[in-house]
């Protein structure tokens, strides 16, 4: 079975998707997911800091930048398991 299945809606007469994750796919997509949801969080509170910190508009902004950089950095290998879990999840015809 696909991890994608499609039943019908008897109420309306329309098919609406329903998904199924395969027992492995799911944990490992939640665990992704949360790992982006808490670095995110951890971005916009250090951001949120430094906007109340630093009296220094251009001190302010080097260091908004190198954060914002940090954390683009840190993403980036969770966005590609994401992408690749994707690819397994989408059924090939």
């Amino acid at each position: 079975m696909n991890d994608t299945e499609f039943r019908n809606n008897k109420s309306s007469g329309n098919y609406r998707q329903i998904s199924f994750y395969s027992p492995t796919i799911q944990p490992l997509l939640q665990s992704l997911l949360s790992t982006l949801a808490d670095l995110d969080f951890e971005y916009e509170q250090e951001r949120d800091k430094i906007n109340k910190s630093s009296p220094d508009l251009n001190l302010r902004i080097r260091v908004l930048e190198k954060l914002r950089a940090q954390h683009h950095e840190r993403r980036t290998p969770y966005i590609q398991q994401l992408a690749v879990l994707q690819e397994r999840m989408i059924p090939h015809r």
